[in-house]
């Protein structure tokens, strides 16, 4: 390790308690999303890096939902990293998901830091911006460009978020994406399926309840449409070389970052009913039905080839009809980069398992990076509990995640 390094890794070490205060405050400025405002936690941030010294700007195209874009060049040739994070979390609801800590309190409890978006992804946005703070330190020893990038907007995909940023203000493209999503430091994630959200809607002419043989029921006939839907997951991706290589070995990291049986699903299409709404009176037969479908479409398969099937299995329903709600193509990048290469080899000098590359059944801002060719890595923590009661992260995953970034972030940038 360099000397610089070794500084980075001390610094981090004297300043452990001012990076866990951050974090915990970070989860008391609530950012729940809907409805997306992350004033509070933004003007946080923004305390820490004036008073720190340290460049940025706010780009707010929707006031309530405020971005916030650091950056410095050193002045020599080299590479632009892009750090990435978000700002807004899920909401939480602490009858209904049964919380025994407080989602707003940030409490450390036995080694944990507890509280809604503390994994997804406030430590994560915690360790980019400390990524920038460490690095604007010892930027005489690095060449080309960082930027921050601290979004609001990500939980419903960024259209005054990240997206926003990407489409209009193309300083934030860079050369690579590093990213601090809930994942676990035993992977870095690659690439990500992609999300196709699916309204379907059956019509009938309904009938009394007693009346069964004047009308077919629209419920009926969406449960069957839900059960033949089922028919996507036998579709099979085909995918570059590389790309099957890595996922390949990776099975045990899979499961063991997003659970078990996540590696029998990363390369096929899933299918969720999220929502599902019929009837009016239990003995009136249902003359309408909708529901709304979350299918996770793996690299290697393209939107076209999921409608094409779809609308083979409706022609058996000549009483429904779908529409698109949104949809965010499947993405990958290079599984061999040199960015993976130096976060694997940071895990291993700091006596962890090497990181596997792997795609991520869920979607994260990186893909609006692989989506115009640039490189994005994913490494965080694992997401214990997200979007369920008594999120948290362990305090010295957490750290050890900052460490990554810091001195992944140098090695890429002192090149």
């Amino acid at each position: 390790m360099s000397d610089v390094k070794r500084q980075l890794a001390k610094w981090i070490d004297d300043d452990r308690d001012k990076i866990i205060g951050f974090l915990c405050d970070f989860v008391r400025a609530k950012s729940p999303n809907p409805p997306g405002d992350t004033r509070l936690a933004a003007a946080h941030v923004t305390r820490f890096l004036e008073a720190s010294g340290l460049p940025f700007r706010v780009i707010a195209p929707e006031p309530t939902m405020p971005n916030i874009v650091g950056s410095f060049d050193t002045g020599k040739p080299g590479h632009h990293l892009v750090l990435n994070g978000h700002m807004d979390v899920f909401p939480a609801d602490v009858a209904v998901e049964g919380w025994t800590q407080d989602p707003w309190g940030g409490a450390i409890v036995d080694g944990k830091i507890y509280g809604r978006g503390v994994a997804d992804m406030k430590a994560g946005t915690s360790a980019s911006i400390f990524t920038y703070y460490y690095l604007h330190r010892v930027r005489e020893h690095l060449k080309g460009k960082l930027t921050l990038t601290a979004v609001s907007d990500e939980e419903t995909f960024g259209p005054w978020g990240a997206r926003y940023l990407m489409e209009h203000h193309p300083e934030v493209h860079g050369d690579c994406c590093l990213n601090g999503e809930p994942s676990s430091p035993l992977t870095v994630r690659f690439g990500e399926k992609g999300p196709l959200w699916l309204k379907f809607t059956l019509r009938t002419k309904g009938a009394h309840g007693a009346y069964t043989h004047l009308s077919p029921s629209a419920t009926k006939q969406a449960a069957r449409l839900i059960v033949d839907l089922e028919e996507l997951t036998t579709l099979r991706p085909s995918v570059p070389i590389d790309i099957a290589d890595a996922l390949a070995g990776a099975a045990a990291a899979i499961d063991e970052a997003q659970g078990p049986g996540a590696k029998d699903i990363v390369q096929r299409v899933t299918l969720n009913i999220g929502v599902i709404h019929g009837g009016v009176k239990v003995n009136i037969v249902p003359g309408t039905c909708w529901f709304e479908a979350d299918i996770r479409v793996p690299p290697g398969l393209a939107k076209e080839e999921i409608l094409a099937k779809i609308r083979e299995i409706l022609k058996r329903y000549p009483e429904a009809t779908f529409e698109e709600l949104n949809h965010s193509a499947p993405n990958v990048c290079d599984p061999n980069h040199e960015m993976i290469g130096i976060l694997r080899a940071n895990a291993k000098a700091l006596g962890r398992p090497d990181p596997t590359p792997v795609v991520s059944l869920g979607g994260t801002d990186a893909r609006l990076w692989r989506q115009r060719g640039i490189p994005a890595l994913v490494h965080g923590p694992f997401p214990r509990g997200m979007a369920q009661a008594d999120e948290h992260v362990e305090v010295e995953e957490f750290l050890h995640v900052v460490r990554m970034h810091v001195l992944s972030s140098f090695d890429y940038l002192a090149t």
